[in-house]
């Protein structure tokens, strides 16, 4: 049986929780985990780097010197890849790098990198996360008060402007939705600060 504290915004003890076996407790799949990552990164570019071919740079429509007889190497045109401002060779050109994995592996690599958190105890579940206003000194505060430094990713159960604001200009800090966790996002996070209800709402959407 997994158990874990639940602590106030102040860093209080006020409580413990139960932990879902079936997200939290399962033996992690790190190829699956991978390919999920490395699936997220690709989606993510943008693929509009463009560069020209010999056909496609100006200029290089005479031949520079006669074929025979100068002593130099054969050439056919100043816009070949070995002259300055010549084309590039097999230059890139703008394309889709976005590919689809089914949801089933997209599903356990989830629940995986929640495991893992959950045996690493990079966990931190708070009994709610709420902000009266963007205060990002504040969120720092409850922050250290809960003892998460570096790289954290803060979840809570809907969008919150006030939390998303307050949160946002804290270096290695993420705030993200029950709904919008994805698998990167936990991996790179060092601690992964949870609300309780959006934790509900994870066990729910997963078990």
């Amino acid at each position: 049986m997994l158990k874990t504290n639940v602590y106030n915004m102040s860093g209080e003890l006020v409580g413990e929780i139960e932990l879902s076996e079936a997200v939290f407790g399962i033996t992690p799949n790190g190829s699956v985990v991978h390919d999920v990552v490395k699936n997220h990164l690709a989606n993510l570019r943008q693929g509009t780097q463009s560069a020209l071919t010999r056909a496609e740079v100006s200029g290089g429509g005479r031949k520079p010197w006669r074929q025979k007889g100068t002593g130099r190497a054969r050439q056919g045109s100043t816009r070949a890849p070995q002259w300055t401002h010549g084309g590039i060779v097999f230059a890139p050109k703008p394309r889709d790098y976005s590919y689809t994995l089914n949801k089933k592996a997209k599903r356990l690599a989830l629940k995986s990198a929640l495991s893992s958190k959950a045996a690493e105890a990079a966990i931190v579940v708070i009994d709610e996360i709420k902000m009266d206003a963007p205060k990002t000194k504040e969120f720092a505060a409850f922050l250290n008060a809960i003892g998460v430094q570096g790289k954290a990713l803060v979840v809570t159960a809907e969008a919150n402007a006030n939390v998303v604001k307050s949160g946002r200009n804290i270096p290695g800090c993420e705030v993200t939705f029950a709904n919008l966790l994805n698998v990167y996002a936990i991996v790179n996070a060092n601690k992964l600060v949870v609300d309780k209800a959006a934790l509900q709402k994870i066990e729910e959407v997963f078990a």
